[in-house]
């Protein structure tokens, strides 16, 4: 998870301290964070009082719309939404995240200028003569109902403390004798959210403890208690993940039987995807190993692999049927039926695998060019990564113009960085090449692209056999410096491969027994749950 932090277990050395969390809160200034690349939230509230997996499934999955979804609309758009939820339960690990509008959008201006106004009149408020604690007093018993929201049921004393604390009866009695003292309730409030808050929002806390302004801190607490609960959320969302994961496969499952018996012919398109990926294997021979059960032995590297015939089989068509999805043509409507929830995540994934493609044959490129003084230094290749991924983004629409902008920056960025380490700079007829080289990139047949492409198809075939870190184990030429990058991506197309074998493993079992024969076969049924 990117900078918004994984999701942490809750500090407990005891009865005092408790769990951590975090979703929306009102009037928060924003936090300059990025979330994670593919938020998916799963739920409005803290899951904390589920009792139990069917509980929290509950929270998302209304059989009485869903019902009434199976008899109103489409194939896709029944799948789709019958399916949705349970299976964004099932594939999601990036949990909940605080929605972060863009200053410059109209949403983020209006927000901005209501938080503003607020704190102002907040401000006005306990500046006035005598002050008025209106505002205030609303303030803290929201604050009280965050901390009492986050504790764990056997943290009673400090649960105590809080009440003590935030007594709102008595707190309204000082307010109208003007003794309120809204600092020092906010330092105690802060002493427990110190308690309170996971290890990765501990240097937020400190940080609000050198606020001396009143109404500062308040802003403050308010947005590291945003920040807790969504913490909560998403840690309880994780500890019950397995659980989830289990009801959303028998719970997809058993939908789709439902659509199945009403529509015999509803696995037409996924018998034809998996029959041309049989096809495709007779055709042309394997490029990577198939191990039934990679995880007990130890397996040759994916190079070695490469030149290992391998018999047909059932995992080797389904590797090469997902690896299919990914080259779809957007005009072919006969999607496999039992993929179309996962559609627009293969797109997703397709985008990035392009994407690595154009970067890592920049990168390839430039290091001809100014050779391992400068690609040596992990930081001079992290720079060309967010120049190139940035100037990257409109490529698919304007591909030459887009390549232009990254030829031209990565070729100042190369003369300028040789320059500060004291070496010659590209001569005028390497830099002409350089930028020629680079441009050409934009052309589908430009050698270099064609290469790094089938490489990393071949990475991706790999990691569906061999898994994620076997393959990266040795990377062809050409890749290494985008290993973290393609971690990524094959991470995400197994788990999105998994998922679905899991869910739809008996479906694809017996059509395969129709396409593969026994002598073939090196195993009987697909990986399912």
């Amino acid at each position: 998870m990117p900078d918004v932090e994984e999701s942490v277990p809750p500090k407990d050395p005891g009865d005092s301290e408790g769990g951590s969390c975090k979703p929306e809160t009102s009037g928060l200034p924003q936090e300059d964070k990025s979330g994670p690349k593919d938020p998916r939230p799963l739920y409005k509230g803290s899951l904390s009082s589920a009792s139990s997996p069917a509980f929290a499934i509950a929270c998302v999955l209304d059989e009485s719309h869903l019902n009434c979804v199976l008899s109103v609309t489409g194939l896709t758009e029944t799948v789709n939404e019958v399916s949705k939820l349970s299976n964004e339960i099932g594939m999601n690990h990036d949990y909940m995240e605080e929605k972060v509008l863009l200053p410059s959008s109209l949403e983020g201006k209006v927000k901005e200028t209501m938080h503003n106004a607020f704190w102002d009149h907040l401000k006005e408020q306990l500046s006035a003569t005598p002050p008025d604690f209106s505002c205030a007093l609303e303030l803290l018993k929201e604050i009280k109902e965050i901390l009492l929201s986050l504790l764990l049921p056997r943290q009673n004393r400090l649960r105590i403390k809080i009440e003590e604390t935030l007594d709102m009866d008595l707190l309204k009695e000082e307010a109208e004798h003007g003794t309120l003292k809204v600092p020092s309730l906010s330092k105690c409030v802060l002493n427990m959210m110190a308690l309170l808050c996971a290890p990765v929002r501990d240097e937020a806390v400190q940080k609000l403890e050198n606020i001396t302004d009143p109404v500062w801190l308040l802003r403050g607490i308010f947005q590291v208690l945003g920040l807790m609960k969504m913490d909560m959320v998403n840690y309880t969302i994780q500890s019950l993940q397995p659980h989830l994961q289990e009801h959303s496969i028998q719970y997809e499952r058993a939908k789709f039987q439902e659509l199945l018996n009403k529509q015999p012919s509803l696995l037409n398109h996924t018998t034809k995807w998996l029959t041309q990926a049989a096809a495709d294997l007779t055709t042309s021979p394997p490029t990577c190993p198939d191990t039934s059960d990679s995880s007990s032995v130890a397996g040759p590297s994916p190079n070695e692999a490469a030149k290992i015939p391998e018999p047909l089989s059932p995992t080797m068509v389904l590797s090469q049927g997902f690896l299919n999805l990914l080259l779809w043509d957007p005009e072919n409507e006969e999607f496999p039926e039992t993929l179309l929830m996962d559609r627009t995540r293969l797109q997703e994934l397709e985008s990035q695998w392009h994407q690595l493609t154009i970067m890592a044959s920049v990168l390839l490129v430039a290091s001809s060019f100014s050779g391992s003084v400068l690609f040596g230094s992990p930081q001079f290749v992290d720079k060309l990564k967010r120049i190139t991924k940035s100037l990257l983004e409109d490529f698919h629409s304007r591909p030459e113009e887009a390549i232009l902008s990254v030829s031209e920056q990565v070729s100042k960025e190369i003369h300028q960085s040789l320059k500060n380490m004291g070496l010659a700079a590209l001569s005028s007829d390497n830099a002409t090449s350089l930028m020629g080289q680079l441009q050409n990139i934009a052309r589908k047949e430009n050698c270099v692209r064609s290469v790094i492409d089938q490489r990393i198809h071949l990475f991706l075939k790999c990691c569906l056999v061999l898994g994620v870190q076997r393959s990266l184990l040795e990377l062809p030429g050409g890749l290494t410096l985008i290993e973290a990058e393609l971690a990524e991506l094959g991470q995400k197309f197994i788990n999105l491969t998994h998922h679905n074998q899991e869910v739809f493993g008996p479906y694809y079992t017996e059509i395969l027994k129709t396409l593969i024969s026994p002598a073939q076969a090196l195993e009987t049924k697909v990986e399912s749950a």
